[in-house]
C-alpha cells in the first residue's frame, strides 16, 4: 500500500509498502483477521531488516504489532483519537452518548455493560485465534492491540472523559498535527465572520453537508469557505455569493482566520480546528465522528448536530447558536493555549524515546 510514500519520503524517512489484501466482503476475500495473519508473517522480514528498538502501529494495524511481538520488539499502539476502551460509568464508545449526569442514567449505562462485554469478548476471541495461527500466546484480556508498554493516545486532555483508573501505560500527548503542502486559496471578501465547511475525506460521498451548509448559510452575515475534497458534487451546486467553494486547501492556514469549523466530525480535523481556537459544529456521519462530536460539545468547545438536523436550517441554527454564544469560542481558545505550550508531537517522542532506552537497556 503505497498511498502516502511521496510524503513519508519528502519527510526523509525510509518507506515500505504495507502488504495489501482483498478483505471481507466479497467473493473469495480473506477475514480481516485472516489478512493480518498473512501480512504478519510479511511484517516479520520487514522487521528483521531493519532491526529497530521499538515498533510503533496504529491501533487499526494489527499485522504490524503481531509482527513485532513475534520478533520479541518493544511496540507502541498510536491512538488518532480519544481511547476507545471501556470502563464502568462510561458509556459505549462510538456511539456520541454523553456520561450520564444522573443515577437513572448511570444506572442505564450500567445496564448496558454485560453487551457491551460480550462484543469485548468475541473481540478477544477472535485476536487470540489469529495470535494462536502465528505461534503468540493468548491473551486474557480485551482491546489486545493496546500496547501494554506503551499507548499513544493522540488527542486533547479535555476531551476525555474521567476515569477512575489510568493505565500506566497510556500517554494523552495532545493532537499529532501534519498536513501536506498547499497552495494557498482566496477567501471570500468582506469582514464577516469566516465559516469553514470542511467535509470528511471518507464520508458523505453525495456531499450532503457541502449542500446544506451552502443552503443555510446564503443570506447569513458570513463568509463561506468550503472544499470539496477533490470529489466536485454532481450536479454542480450553487455557491451563494457570500461564499467560496474550493477543492482543497490548508488548515492551518485557514482555520485560525475561522469563527467557526462546520464538518463531520473526524478526530484530525476536530484536533487542527481547536489547536487553532476555533469552535466546531460536529455533524457525525460514521465511525468515531459521534464520539468526537459529543466530546466536543461536553468539553464546551463546540456543538453536535445529529444527521437528521443536516440539513440547511439546521446548520443555519447551529452557526447562529455558534456565533451568539461566546463561551464556545472562549473555550476552543483555551484548548489553542494549552495546545501551544504542549507539542504532541515531543510528547509523544519522549513517550517512544524512553520505551527505545528501556529496549536497549534489557
Amino acid at each position: 500500500w503505497r498511498r502516502w510514500q511521496v510524503q513519508v519520503e519528502r519527510e526523509g524517512m525510509a518507506f515500505a509498502a504495507a502488504p495489501e489484501y482483498e478483505v471481507w466482503p466479497g467473493g473469495g476475500a480473506m477475514t480481516p483477521y485472516g489478512a493480518a495473519v498473512r501480512a504478519a508473517r510479511e511484517t516479520v522480514q520487514l522487521i528483521r531488516e531493519t532491526d529497530p528498538d521499538v515498533v510503533v502501529a496504529d491501533i487499526l494495524t494489527v499485522a504490524a504489532s503481531l509482527a513485532a511481538q513475534m520478533e520479541g520488539r518493544r511496540w507502541a499502539t498510536l491512538v488518532p483519537h480519544v481511547l476507545p476502551t471501556a470502563e464502568p460509568g462510561l458509556p459505549p464508545y462510538s456511539g456520541g452518548a454523553r456520561l450520564p449526569r444522573t443515577r437513572a442514567g448511570a444506572a442505564m449505562w450500567a445496564m448496558w455493560r454485560p453487551l457491551l462485554s460480550r462484543g469485548e469478548e468475541r473481540g478477544r476471541v477472535e485476536l487470540n485465534e489469529a495470535r494462536a495461527r502465528l505461534g503468540l500466546p493468548p491473551l486474557d484480556y480485551p482491546h489486545g492491540g493496546i500496547s501494554p508498554q506503551l499507548a499513544i493516545v493522540a488527542t486533547f486532555p479535555q476531551l476525555e472523559y474521567p476515569r477512575q483508573r489510568w493505565r500506566p501505560s497510556v500517554r494523552v500527548t495532545g493532537p499529532l498535527l501534519w498536513e501536506e503542502p498547499t497552495p494557498k486559496v482566496e477567501l471570500p471578501a468582506g469582514e464577516d465572520p469566516l465559516v469553514l465547511v470542511a467535509p470528511s475525506t471518507s464520508q458523505d460521498p453525495e456531499g450532503r453537508l457541502l449542500a446544506a451548509a451552502l443552503a443555510g448559510l446564503t443570506d447569513e452575515p458570513v463568509r463561506v469557505i468550503a472544499t470539496t475534497n477533490r470529489r466536485p458534487p454532481d450536479p454542480p451546486l450553487r455557491v451563494p455569493s457570500n461564499a467560496r467553494v474550493v477543492d482543497w486547501l490548508s488548515y492551518a492556514r485557514t482555520m485560525p482566520r475561522c469563527a467557526a469549523v462546520v464538518c463531520h466530525a473526524g478526530h484530525g480535523t476536530v484536533a487542527r480546528a481547536l489547536a487553532c481556537g476555533v469552535p466546531v459544529i460536529g455533524c457525525p456521519a460514521a465511525g468515531d465522528m459521534a464520539e468526537n462530536a459529543a466530546r466536543v460539545a461536553w468539553a464546551g468547545c463546540g456543538v453536535s448536530l445529529p444527521r437528521r438536523l443536516v440539513t440547511p436550517r439546521g446548520v443555519r441554527l447551529a452557526v447562529r447558536k455558534m456565533l451568539a454564544e461566546p463561551g464556545h469560542a472562549e473555550r476552543a481558545r483555551a484548548l489553542c493555549r494549552w495546545a501551544e505550550r504542549n507539542d504532541g508531537g515531543a510528547v509523544a517522542a519522549d513517550a517512544l524515546e524512553g520505551l527505545a532506552t528501556r529496549a536497549l537497556s534489557s
